[in-house]
C-alpha cells in the first residue's frame, strides 16, 4: 500500500488561496480516478476536484469553509500500488468536464514526510519564514518592513503569516499609531458615526477585524434597517477589488466615439446572422474586435508587473467582466481573441456569458486574461471608473450607447446631426502605463469604433 497527497491545485497567476466548500468523500470512502474528491471556490469560480488516483481516502486535513494557500496538501489517499505511485497535475474543470492533460509529478511513498507545496514566487525573510506574493504585495502597499513582518506571528501552517495575520496587524498598527485627536470624525475612537433619521449614532468597530470587513462589524443598528450577511462570492470579490487599490495606482482616462455606423450595421445584419450562424450578434463582439486590433498596436497595456520586471504578454486573452442573477461579478476569459473572427468572438462571448449566468464555467474559463473590459452601459450608465483586475495593468469601460445631437464636419462645412453616441473610459496602473499611453490607447479604440466599415459581412 502506499499514501498519495491531493494538494490544493493552481488556479491561475493571481489566485493564491482557495476556500473548502465541501467534501464528497470522508476517510474511509473508496474513490475512482477522476472522481470528485471535492468543491472549492475562490474569488472567481466554484471548481470540483477529482481524485488523481484511485483508492481510499485515508485523511482529510482541512475542514469546510477553510481558506487553503495553493500547493497545500488537503487529503492523503491509500492506494494499492506496490510501494509508490506517481500522482497528476492538474486544473480542476467544472462538474463532468475533467479534460486537462495529466503530467508526471512528485513520486510519493509511505515512508516520505510530506510538506507544504511552496509556489516557487514565494521568498523567504532572514529568519527562514516563506511569505506569499499576495503577503508580500500587502506589505509593501502598507509600508510593512521586511522586519516588522518577521515579527508578525503566523496562524498558518508551520507559523506562516497568511493573508488575515498580515490584515490584521495593519489595522492594528493603523488604531495604535492614531489618537483621538488625530483620528477623522468618522473612526475617531473606533467609532463610526452615521446619520439616521436626522441624528447621530455611535456604532463601535472591532478594531482587530480587516479594514475590507469593518462594515460587517458594527455592534448597533438604528432605525427600520434591515441586516444582509454578505454571501462568500461578494467577500472574496471585495477582497480583491480593495487589493487592487492597494497595489495600483489607478488613473482613468475619458474619451467619446460616434458609434453609428456600428449601431446601424448591427441592426441591418443581426436577423441574418443569427439565422446564418445560429447565435446573437451583440455589440461586445465589436468591442472586443476593435480592443484586439488596438492592444497589437500598444502591446504594453497588456502585460503584467513582477517587482521591478514587466512582463508583456504575446497572448491576447480578454476578460468579459459579467454580471450573475445574484448580483454578483464573474469575468470569464476570451482565449486567443486575436485569433477569431468576428463569427468565432460572438460564438465565444455569448457560450462565456450563457455558462457564466447559468452556473456552467469551468476553472479554466476564468483564468488568463490579459485585459478586461466591461460594458457598464447594458445598465445604462454612461460612463464609469472601473476598478482594474489583478495581475492586469488596465481595464476598458464602455458606457451606454445614447442618441444626441452633435456637430459633425461635412464637405459643405460643419452640421448639427443626430448620432449614437457613447463614453468610454480607461483605468491603468500608473507604475507602467503612463497618462499618454493610457490616452492614446483609449482614442485609438474609439477611433476603431467609429471607423467601423458599415458595409462589411459578417
Amino acid at each position: 500500500m502506499a499514501i498519495v497527497d491531493l494538494v490544493m491545485p493552481k488556479l491561475g497567476e493571481s489566485i493564491m488561496e482557495a476556500t473548502v466548500l465541501r467534501w464528497f468523500k470522508q476517510p474511509g470512502d473508496s474513490i475512482k480516478m477522476d472522481e470528485t474528491l471535492l468543491e472549492i471556490a475562490t474569488d472567481k469560480v466554484d471548481s470540483e476536484v477529482p481524485s488523481t488516483v484511485a483508492g481510499v481516502v485515508e485523511e482529510i486535513l482541512f475542514k469546510v469553509n477553510d481558506v487553503v494557500p495553493i500547493g497545500t496538501v488537503i487529503a492523503r489517499i491509500k492506494t494499492s500500488a506496490a510501494e509508490t505511485v506517481q500522482s497528476a497535475n492538474y486544473q480542476p474543470q467544472g462538474p463532468g468536464n475533467y479534460t486537462g492533460k495529466e503530467e508526471k509529478a512528485e513520486v510519493i511513498s509511505i515512508s516520505s514526510n510530506t510538506q507544504e507545496a511552496i509556489d516557487n514566487r514565494q521568498q523567504a525573510g532572514s529568519n527562514g519564514r516563506f511569505y506569499s506574493p499576495l503577503v508580500l504585495n500587502i506589505a509593501a502597499s502598507e509600508g510593512v518592513s521586511m522586519t516588522e513582518l518577521e515579527k508578525i506571528p503566523g496562524t498558518g501552517n508551520e507559523g506562516r503569516v497568511t493573508k488575515k495575520d498580515i490584515l490584521q496587524y495593519v489595522t492594528g498598527r493603523k488604531s495604535t499609531v492614531g489618537s483621538r485627536q488625530s483620528a477623522p470624525d468618522s473612526y475617531r475612537d473606533g467609532s463610526q458615526q452615521s446619520a439616521v433619521g436626522g441624528r447621530q449614532e455611535l456604532s463601535v468597530i472591532d478594531e482587530t477585524t480587516p479594514l475590507t470587513t469593518h462594515n460587517s462589524q458594527l455592534t448597533t443598528y438604528s432605525g427600520n434597517v434591515e441586516i444582509i450577511e454578505m454571501d462568500r462570492m461578494r467577500k472574496l470579490i471585495a477582497e480583491h477589488m480593495v487589493r487592487s487599490k492597494q497595489i495600483s495606482p489607478h488613473v482613468t482616462s475619458f474619451t467619446e466615439a460616434d458609434v453609428t455606423n456600428m449601431v446601424m450595421w448591427r441592426e441591418k445584419v443581426k436577423k441574418d446572422f443569427e439565422k446564418r450562424e445560429g447565435t446573437r450578434i451583440t455589440f461586445t463582439p465589436l468591442f472586443v474586435e476593435a480592443i484586439v486590433r488596438c492592444i497589437k498596436r500598444f502591446p504594453l497595456v497588456n502585460c503584467s508587473l513582477d517587482g521591478d520586471k514587466i512582463i508583456i504578454k504575446k497572448d491576447i486573452n480578454i476578460g468579459m467582466a459579467t454580471a450573475l442573477p445574484s448580483g454578483n461579478l464573474i469575468v470569464p476569459v476570451i482565449k486567443n481573441a486575436d485569433q477569431l473572427n468576428l463569427v468565432g468572438l460572438a460564438k465565444q462571448v455569448n457560450a462565456l456569458a450563457d455558462n457564466a449566468r447559468n452556473g456552467r464555467l469551468k476553472a479554466d474559463d476564468t483564468q488568463g486574461g490579459t485585459f478586461t473590459f466591461t460594458n457598464v452601459g447594458t445598465f445604462g450608465s454612461l460612463m464609469g471608473t472601473p476598478i482594474i483586475n489583478q495581475p492586469q495593468v488596465a481595464i476598458l469601460a464602455m458606457g451606454a450607447i445614447k442618441k444626441r445631437p452633435v456637430v459633425i464636419e461635412t464637405p459643405h462645412g460643419d452640421s448639427i446631426a443626430i448620432r449614437h453616441m457613447m463614453y468610454l473610459s480607461m483605468s491603468y496602473d500608473h507604475r507602467i502605463v503612463d497618462g499618454s499611453l493610457g490616452a492614446t490607447f483609449l482614442s485609438a479604440v474609439a477611433k476603431e469604433l467609429e471607423n467601423f466599415n458599415a458595409d462589411r459581412d459578417f
